[in-house]
């Protein structure tokens, strides 16, 4: 009878502390399922913060980035492709195929970017919108005039006159009246000595070019295209880098400053993990291959077995420790209690 009943104690045990065991733990790969990052698109690495595939990366850029033969940033203005990124100096430099430049002039549009995209990889300091053929009634050339600048010596006249997409503003601003040159032939008057020497016909003197101006990303993202009054824009990035070059070689483009959260990526990473996300909580996850997802990293720095506590979850902390030592506790009183009873 007494060995029947230390059984069924033991028993009660048993169930009671793999019942308490069991709420504590929670697979990690419930939350999301395991994803496989794509490293390359196009021939451009892709390493965190950036992804391809959603849950990869950093959820600050979640689908942000598309691989379509080429990578693309995605903006709310249109996409953007991708022809560079500099992990360590941690820029991006992007290209938009309908921006105009020194030798292709594009239909008129605006450059707009989300309000995450603005915070965490605004277009760097060195990067100049040139905004081209503007009205004498633009902000930036009255209120607002001190949103524009010069940069390396250059002055944004110099595209009217270096850029053949740009000089047929140039001309049209020409046709505009007044003229200083006589409009129609002079009608001969018949009192006047035919024979008389007469002055030569005022010279043909050309307007200026119509107003442009060189400024920062923060005149664009508070102004659209129509409040500035300008039909075009180009972008041209490494402006510290141009002086003395000519409008032809400057570097048409966006040089982005993207930022990297600080949420240990690197222990990830240097156990063999690729840094992602779960793409319900956006919790921080370290990928370690396709069957399964760890909390911080792989287990160990080769990479090798997954550890158990990382890939279940297991919230070992002195209260979880405490919580189930009274119940053990307690069920061993049951227990005991139970035996004097029967007993």
């Amino acid at each position: 009878m007494q060995a029947c009943v230390r059984l069924v104690s033991l028993f009660i045990v048993v169930f009671e502390f793999v019942s308490i065991l069991t709420l504590h733990l929670k697979p990690v790969q419930s939350l999301s399922p395991p994803v496989l990052c794509r490293s390359l698109c196009g021939g451009i690495p892709i390493n965190y913060p950036f992804g391809v595939d959603d849950g990869c990366g950093a959820p600050h850029y979640r689908k942000m980035m598309n691989c379509s033969g080429d990578l693309f940033l995605l903006t709310p203005s249109g996409s953007y492709k991708v022809r560079s990124i500099d992990y360590d100096k941690q820029t991006m430099v992007i290209f938009d195929p309908a921006m105009s430049t020194c030798t292709t002039l594009q239909p008129h549009h605006d450059f707009i970017m989300s309000d995450i995209q603005s915070v965490v990889m605004p277009p760097s300091s060195d990067t100049v919108f040139a905004l081209i053929n503007c009205s004498i009634d633009s902000p930036v050339l009255n209120h607002y005039r001190s949103l524009c600048f010069n940069f390396s010596g250059h002055s944004c006249d110099e595209l009217y006159s270096a850029c053949t997409s740009f000089k047929i503003f140039q001309q049209f601003h020409s046709l505009t009246p007044p003229f200083s040159a006589t409009p129609f032939p002079a009608t001969p008057n018949p009192f006047i000595n035919a024979n008389a020497t007469s002055p030569p016909p005022p010279s043909v003197s050309l307007s200026p070019p119509p107003p442009c101006c060189f400024t920062g990303y923060d005149t664009m993202k508070i102004m659209s295209m129509n409040i500035l009054d300008c039909t075009h824009y180009t972008t041209v990035y490494n402006t510290d880098d141009l002086k003395g070059v000519g409008p032809l070689d400057w570097s048409y483009g966006m040089k982005l400053s993207y930022s990297v959260p600080n949420v240990g990526c690197d222990r990830c990473q240097r156990s063999g993990g690729t840094c992602g996300f779960d793409t319900e909580t956006e919790g921080m996850l370290c990928l370690c291959s396709t069957s399964a997802n760890a909390t911080r990293d792989c287990g160990n720095a080769v990479g090798g077995n997954i550890n158990a506590a990382a890939n279940w979850g297991l919230k070992t902390t002195p209260l979880t420790l405490f919580q189930l030592l009274i119940w053990l506790f307690g069920a061993l009183v049951n227990m005991k209690l139970w035996h004097v009873y029967v007993v």
